[in-house]
């Protein structure tokens, strides 16, 4: 009955994608918009518990080594289907008032979510490069689905073309280490691993690959645009689900692949993310886009999150799960209320110019993204607080101390451009008086769910943080390169 353990191991990745399956076939037969939304809703919620379950689980191996589960596998699953799920919450009345509520939006999201789910539990180098690339396709889709508009062309041409470009350093990094090991399972790789030419340079290009895909410095350069032109509740869906994906594979990689001993990638990581922290918040201080400014702000949160793998201990991989959850939950927030004020009529709501006087108009919203805004700014007791703080001391107890001073001191800069939207909401008179769509009870609804969990985990994060360290106990060396 191996095959039924195999099927359960990967059963939120399976649900998903037979909903998505589903949701193309009634799409093509009948125009079903609020039937297939239910159907989508339905499918994340139903993978979100099962992740949630396999989280307080074992851990092993599935389908001949292909993929894990439980522990980091099954938390990031649960960080992508979470993100996932409220993402698609908030999408439906948004893409319905700018005219976009296709079913195939939601198919492309269920299917990227597979690829993700994926990716979050591979074990082996096909398994990667399958999550990544069913993921990335149907983000490409997304991305330009405002194909009427410039922009929306412009954002999934440009994600299109350096997204193969990235494909081809991932490609060819993994046939470099096929070459020099022998292998594509993680671990016998690992066992294999040497300080050869060959392997230093495909794991050099296998890191390239990845840092692409979550936008560090030097590669970030498609994150503005596409995030601007895509539509704001699926920019959401990209910013956080598929970032958290990336980094639970790396954090499998640089964990289980990699030996310390041989190249010196800890130093690599840690200079990527002091230029990556350093250039995403300058270049954000003078955006008036708000999208865009998100977009650089995404970009000095990898930076963040590529402290704690800098690190390369238990404590920094954990902080790195930890910070992942907190960024989905905040900035799926952020964008909602983005989305929000993007659908009034009359002015440009991505500029932050026109946010004036709005605070007092809809108070409800403007307090929701003063919290989300906050916590994205690291200022206690929001959740972000706690994130940065995580991975800060594990930057410092593992010795590197100047990474975590840069590291705070970028975060400390950041301060000025998350302020600066609540002080067009709150300290000026707005240009005129327009009258605000109010938005429907599921979306205030979930964007409320939302700021009450970015304020809880950061209040009482004790639980979680507990979780996630067990994870990586026990005997860190012995057990560092085994299943």
């Amino acid at each position: 009955m191996d095959y039924l353990h195999d099927l359960y191991s990967f059963l939120p990745g399976i649900i998903v994608a037979v909903a998505g399956l589903l949701v193309i076939i009634i799409d093509s037969y009948k125009d079903d918009h609020d039937g297939i939304f239910g159907l989508t809703i339905f499918a994340l919620v139903a993978a979100l518990g099962v992740s949630i379950f396999d989280m307080l689980g074992p851990t092993g191996e599935a389908f001949s080594g292909m993929i894990t589960y439980g522990g980091t596998a099954a938390f990031g699953s649960m960080v992508v289907l979470f993100g996932s799920l409220f993402c698609m919450l908030i999408s439906r009345e948004y893409l319905q008032a700018i005219d976009h509520n296709f079913g195939e939006v939601y198919a492309m999201v269920l299917f990227a979510t597979t690829g993700m789910l994926g990716l979050a539990a591979a074990n082996n180098l096909i398994m990667i490069f399958l999550g990544l690339e069913t993921m990335s396709v149907c983000l490409y889709v997304l991305a330009g689905l405002i194909k009427e508009e410039k922009i929306g062309a412009e954002a999934a041409l440009k994600y299109f073309l350096l997204g193969a470009f990235s494909t081809g350093f991932l490609l060819y990094g993994m046939a470099l280490l096929y070459g020099a090991t022998g292998s594509l399972n993680i671990y016998e790789i690992a066992a294999g691993a040497s300080s050869d030419l060959l392997f230093i340079a495909g794991a050099g290009l296998l890191l390239v690959g990845f840092f692409f895909k979550i936008s560090a410095v030097p590669f970030h350069m498609w994150t503005p645009d596409v995030y601007q032109g895509t539509p704001t509740t699926l920019t959401a869906y990209m910013a956080t689900a598929s970032k958290s994906a990336t980094f639970v594979a790396l954090i499998l990689i640089l964990s289980r692949m990699l030996p310390s001993d041989i190249g010196e990638w800890s130093e690599v990581i840690a200079i990527i993310s002091i230029i990556t922290m350093i250039l995403g918040n300058i270049i954000a201080l003078v955006q008036d886009n708000i999208k865009r400014m998100l977009a650089y702000s995404s970009i000095a949160h990898a930076g963040y999150l590529l402290v704690g793998l800098a690190a390369g201990t238990p404590e920094g991989y954990s902080a790195v799960l930890y910070y992942l959850f907190a960024y989905t939950i905040m900035n799926v927030g952020a964008f909602g209320v983005v989305a929000y004020y993007e659908r009034q009529q009359g002015l440009d709501f991505t500029d932050i110019n026109n946010y004036a006087g709005l605070g007092f108009k809809s108070p409800m919203m403007g307090v929701m993204l003063s919290i989300f805004l906050f916590s994205l700014a690291g200022i206690p007791p929001m959740i972000g607080f706690i994130g940065k703080y995580l991975v800060f001391a594990a930057a410092i107890n593992a010795g590197m101390i100047t990474l975590a001073v840069i590291g705070v001191l970028a975060s400390a800069a950041s301060v000025y451009y998350y302020l600066r939207p609540m002080v067009y909401l709150y300290m000026r008179e707005p240009h005129k008086d327009l009258p605000l769509v109010h938005a429907g009870w599921l979306f205030k609804g979930s964007l409320l769910v939302l700021t009450i969990l970015t304020i809880y985990f950061g209040i009482a994060p004790g639980e979680l943080t507990e979780l996630l360290s067990s994870y990586y106990s026990g005997d860190w060396v012995a057990s560092r390169f085994m299943p």
